[in-house]
């Protein structure tokens, strides 16, 4: 009787296994790198080019303003949960295309301990966005205020005279600038912390 030899397929299945296995891991790992990467890149996008009415950064104003005025409009917003009194000290004003301003936001934290929140911003049209210019403003970092605070916070901009060349500004009377404050997660204290004074370090025990 002859012995019948039989291919063994199990050593490339496996390779072939190990392959694919491969491949679909890398591929996650792409697709999650992806994701995280996604947030920055679209808040650098939108910083950038003003995308979705971002307004955008500057060091220093204009040369000079232009005759065209635009009424520029300011409105204040709480997100959920956040015990503050929030308003701009004036809803609108006019100003020259170029023209470098300065309006105050007065907040109250009407809560009886400390917050912080961080305000997210756009402005409409929100294709206007690319024009409005930030010198100075507190949205740039995150305000926190004691229990029962006052604060006055200002912001310093400008209308770049360039959306008087647009043809999507010629017909833009008026821009909303916009904030909203979110609270932000506190860090937690350390256990020590809430120990009360004076009893930190003390042994008890018999001598």
């Amino acid at each position: 009787m002859n012995n019948v030899m039989i291919p063994n397929s199990a050593q490339p299945l496996n390779r072939r296994d190990a392959i694919v296995a491969t491949s679909c891991g890398l591929f996650v790992a792409f697709m999650v790198g992806a994701a995280y990467a996604a947030v920055p890149l679209y808040d650098w996008f939108c910083r950038t080019t003003g995308f979705n009415g971002t307004t955008q950064v500057a060091t220093s104003g204009p040369s000079a303003s232009i005759g065209r005025k635009v009424t520029v409009r300011f409105d204040a917003n709480l997100g959920p949960g956040l015990p503050w009194r929030f308003e701009p000290e004036q809803n609108s004003i006019e100003v020259k295309l170029g023209e470098v301003v300065t309006v105050n936001y007065r907040v109250i934290n009407q809560s009886a301990r400390p917050i912080t929140a961080s305000a997210a911003y756009n402005v409409t049209p929100l294709n206007m966005g690319a024009y409005f210019q930030k010198i100075n403003c507190f949205c740039f970092t995150e305000q926190r205020l004691k229990a029962a605070e006052t604060r006055d916070m200002a912001v310093v901009f400008y209308v770049d005279p360039a959306m008087a060349k647009d043809p999507d500004g010629a017909d833009v009377d008026t821009i909303t600038l916009s904030y909203t404050f979110y609270p932000q997660r506190e860090p937690s204290r350390p256990v020590a912390d809430g120990a009360p004074a004076g009893r930190q370090g003390q042994i008890k025990g018999r001598i």
